[in-house]
């Protein structure tokens, strides 16, 4: 998918995935197009259980969507609505698609450029020089591919109100702080770290894990009945599974288990 603002590598079951516009890594059309059937087919891949989602070069994960083409966009696709809907089709794809992603967060994270990390189910920023925000406010508009919805589920409405509506931009340190990310490492370590953390989960047994992730996302709006059927779910997917005797096997025989094989 190269030539198309989108690389897709594999490094064994981990796919990364990486915006590839440098420096500034603008969400084009062209690469929410290409980002659309890459997902496709990871959900497909069995052999594909974890993913990085990451960025060219070292300066910015993402200042979003590229807001010169949303004329020519809104043209081309018939509305405005059917530019944004594409958008929240991708994510709501990512963050449903029963294998764990992992963003990383580095320089500007702007607007689109938070909203699509926000998707994804581990988020690891740079320690330093990193802007983290939904700055619509300064445009006179609002964020329009779920990032107040998203926000507001990760860190709470006040901290999600106070991000929003003052357009204001945070750290790292800081995003770590309110419980928007879950680790911050120095800029030169953190694409290592990210696939280091993708490994680690795509060693995890995969049935496990997809119905982990299919009882947790989107828990926030389940009643406790609903949460308790996808584990039960969850519990029968996994039983007398290859992977549960191997995990049963392995603590009989007080040795680590391996899954997936």
């Amino acid at each position: 998918m190269a030539g198309q603002a989108l690389i897709l590598e594999r490094r064994g079951a981990v796919a990364v995935v990486s915006i590839d516009d440098a420096p500034y890594n603008r969400m084009s059309l062209a690469f929410m197009d290409a980002l659309e059937a890459c997902v496709a087919e990871l959900a497909a891949d069995d052999g594909v259980r974890a993913v990085v989602l990451t960025a060219a070069g070292e300066q910015n994960f993402s200042v979003g969507m590229n807001l010169k083409e949303l004329p020519a966009a809104i043209r081309e696709r018939g509305s405005a609505d059917a530019v944004f809907d594409q958008r929240l089709r991708v994510e709501a794809a990512i963050e449903n698609m029963g294998k764990p992603w992992i963003a990383t967060l580095f320089g500007y994270c702007l607007g689109g450029g938070l909203e699509l990390p926000l998707a994804c189910h581990f988020r690891l920023a740079a320690a330093e020089n990193t802007q983290i925000g939904l700055p619509e406010m300064h445009l006179g508009s609002v964020p329009a591919w779920g990032g107040s919805a998203r926000l507001a589920r990760r860190v709470g409405r006040d901290h999600a109100l106070d991000m929003i509506l003052r357009a204001k931009t945070i750290s790292g340190p800081r995003a770590l702080e309110i419980g928007l990310v879950n680790e911050v490492w120095p800029n030169a370590e953190l694409k290592e770290r990210a696939f280091a953390l993708a490994d680690e989960l795509a060693s995890m047994p995969r049935l496990a894990v997809k119905g982990m992730l299919e009882c947790l996302v989107g828990c926030e709006s389940k009643t406790l009945e609903q949460s308790l059927a996808d584990e039960r779910r969850a519990v029968h997917a996994t039983a007398g599974s290859p992977d549960q005797l191997e995990g049963m096997r392995a603590f009989v025989e007080k040795r680590k288990p391996v899954f997936n094989r």
